[in-house]
């Protein structure tokens, strides 16, 4: 299926998968879906998250204490896609787990499970021939991050084998809320359109209402992660769906 962003702007909700536990993030999934979420991003617990900020890091020590594992969240995925055929489903992770796991195993079981597309954050464009390759074979989307920093033939580069849509960095740096959007974050989109006509979703330190706004302006979706992170933290595992659903409502003004 293709992901498709009916709002403007869509939103992205990442979610760290098993954190607090593999059934409530089902919960809290559904409830963000049904809440207003395009695209789930279900993150995969890795033990050296190196772009994410404490937030995120502290939510997959939390999950691989769990014992949560990558074949955990393909099943996950399996389970939100019966609950709710129509959403966007995107599985984030690092690549080790991935190559762990088997390239052509995670593409076949990945596709089974109804996941529509691929963000392998330390995955770069130009060692990219085999997993992409897997990806055409099965028909999974390929999901690329952009930063401020990439230059115009790294851009191109990225764009020509995106689908789904294109993750722009609004910062250089980690993960993590922030209390006003960079200004390098529509530069970015700007140069970005030159080279695709993909939707363009622009994700780290997006948190309010008023950040949400702002992207609108200038790109097709906002990503939210650490807020709704650090918000799961905060509430009991009863009390995470509907405290994500009303967040997630409010993020619409």
């Amino acid at each position: 299926m293709a992901i498709k962003f009916e709002h403007k702007p869509g939103l992205v909700i990442y979610l760290t998968a098993g954190d607090p536990s593999l059934d409530a993030t089902r919960e809290i999934a559904i409830a963000a879906i049904d809440a207003g979420a395009e695209v789930i991003e279900l993150g995969v617990p890795f033990s050296d998250p190196l772009a994410d900020g404490p937030v995120i890091q502290r939510a997959m020590e939390r999950a691989l204490a769990l014992g949560v594992s990558l074949r955990d969240v393909i099943r996950l995925a399996g389970e939100i896609r019966a609950a709710r055929p129509a959403a966007g489903l995107v599985i984030f992770s690092y690549l080790n787990p991935i190559l762990r796991y088997g390239l052509a195993k995670f593409a076949d079981d990945a596709k089974a499970a109804g996941v529509d597309g691929v963000l392998a954050t330390d995955m770069i464009v130009e060692e990219a021939g085999e997993y992409l390759a897997e990806m055409e074979r099965v028909g999974l989307q390929p999901i690329f991050l952009i930063a401020p920093t990439s230059p115009d033939e790294r851009i191109e580069a990225i764009a020509a084998h995106c689908k789904g849509f294109i993750y722009a960095i609004s910062r250089v740096g980690i993960t993590g809320k922030q209390a006003a959007m960079s200004s390098d974050a529509a530069a970015l989109v700007a140069r970005i359109r030159r080279w695709s006509g993909l939707p363009v979703a622009v994700g780290f330190g997006i948190s309010t209402s008023e950040h949400v706004a702002q992207v609108a302006e200038f790109a097709d979706a906002a990503v939210v992660g650490s807020a709704i992170v650090e918000l799961i933290e905060r509430s009991t595992p009863d009390e995470a769906p509907s405290a994500v659903a009303r967040f997630i409502k409010g993020l619409r003004g």
